[in-house]
Order: C-alpha cells, then structure tokens, then sequence
C-alpha cells in the first residue's frame, strides 16, 4: 500500500544497526536517525569510541546501543545481531558505513594492505548482510543501504584495493536486491565522492588535490557528511519501497561530468 504524503518518510519505531559507528558518517547518520525516533545499534571495533557516541545520543533523548565488533569475524558478527535482537526486538536497517583505504603504487602495494582493505570493505558488508539478512527474510522486511563510492566505477592511479572494493559493493548491492526483491527486502547502495571525514582528512588538506577535487566536482565544493542523511533516509522510508538495486550518487555532478 503506498504511503501517505505524511508519512511518507516516517522511519521511527524502526531499529538500525549501522556499521563504522565510532566516526566518520555512521556516526552523523546515526546521530541524525535516532534525532528521527530509530533505535540505532553502533558496530565497530573501536569500543572506547562507541560508547561515547552512544552516550552523545543518550543525552539528547535517543537510543543508541554500542556493540564492540569486528565485523570481518562472522562469529563476532552474529553475536552484534543476537546483542541488537535482544535490547531492540528486531533489526529493521543496515548500513554498512565501514571502510578504509590504502594508497599506494600498484607494484608496491602491501598485500597485507590489500587484503586487509578488501577485509573491512567487502567481507565485513557481506557478513553484515548475510546476518541481518537472516533477521530480515523471518520479519519479510528490511532495508539495507551499502556505502559505495564513485571510485566504485571509476578507477584510480595507486589505488588497486579500495576502488576495486567499491566495485564489489555495488555488485553485492544488486545481486542482494535481486535475490531479495520478493522477500520484503530493499538493497541500495550510496555513493559519495570526497567527503570530509577522517579517512580523507590527508588528501584533502594537500593544496594540489584539493584544487584538483575542486575542478573535478561540479559543485566546485566537497560532500559534506550532512549531505548523506536525506538520501540515506529516503533509501529507508517507505518513498523508496519501489527501489532496490540502486546505486544513488551523491557527488556533486561528479560522475556526470
């Protein structure tokens, strides 16, 4: 049944458990949903940090639940959805918002830095999914929103983990969907360009790739984390119930340029 104008992007009473919930853009989606009435649930390895954004949200009235993970550890990832399952009844969203990168040159490159890049970014989502897809297919409902990047078609000197890793998103993104679709189960992707957070924090302060970003992004200004929240809480809410298998980006123009 299609939703009504006003409640069209009502997400509240829903439980979301958002991975990389120690900084970066899990934490301003997480601070954002729970500001919307969601339950949300923070995995990462990071404990320390967790628990200070749980308490952040806390004191402004939401509920947040910090769940120390390492989510490339399937045992450690089924204990974080049996720990959200217990203190919230359910597990409506995922978003997977963990990641990182290594730069270097391809003949160089660490193979430890490229198996540890591809551990965070791709196994880490799909054992996410593959759990909290087993919560969704019993309730026959739930939304899972990959974070993707534009280096997930685009490829980059020097970069021959993070943006293959982003390639393998949006293909598990789509071939969730599709197995998904009939279940009550959307998969989306999201797929920023630079954004100012930690991980880029070095690449952006530098005068010359700044500028170079700059010239590149038709917007002519970086994403910044707010930016994500609305394409995110569409992906959520009922206005998106006939989209799955989307890669959204939010870029600036990036891609069309």
């Amino acid at each position: 049944m299609a939703a009504s104008t006003g409640n069209m992007f009502a997400i509240d009473g829903r439980v979301a458990m958002i991975s990389g919930g120690a900084g970066g853009i899990a934490v301003t989606l997480a601070e954002a949903l729970a500001g919307m009435g969601v339950a949300v649930a923070l995995v990462d390895v990071n404990g320390d940090a967790l628990r200070t954004t749980a308490e952040s949200i806390a004191q402004t009235g939401g509920r947040a639940l910090p769940i120390p993970c390492d989510i490339t550890d399937r045992n450690e990832v089924a204990n974080a959805v049996t720990a959200c399952r217990k203190e919230y009844g359910s597990v409506d969203f995922l978003i997977n918002c963990a990641g990182l990168s290594h730069l270097q040159a391809t003949v160089d490159f660490d193979e430890k830095q490229w198996d540890r890049v591809m551990a965070v970014n791709v196994k880490g989502p799909f054992l996410l999914c593959q759990a909290v897809g087993r919560v969704m297919l019993e309730q026959h409902f739930g939304r899972i929103v990959n974070f993707s990047s534009v280096r997930g078609i685009q490829g980059r000197a020097g970069d021959p983990a993070y943006a293959p890793s982003k390639g393998a998103i949006n293909q598990l993104t789509r071939s969730l969907a599709i197995e998904w679709a009939t279940r009550g189960i959307n998969v989306n992707a999201i797929a920023p360009c630079f954004t100012l957070t930690e991980m880029n924090r070095t690449l952006i302060e530098d005068a010359e790739t700044q500028e170079w970003i700059m010239m590149r992004i038709p917007k002519r200004q970086l994403c910044e984390k707010d930016y994500l929240v609305g394409p995110t809480v569409f992906l959520l809410s009922p206005a998106s119930e006939f989209v799955t298998g989307h890669i959204l980006y939010v870029d600036g123009g990036w891609t069309a340029a």
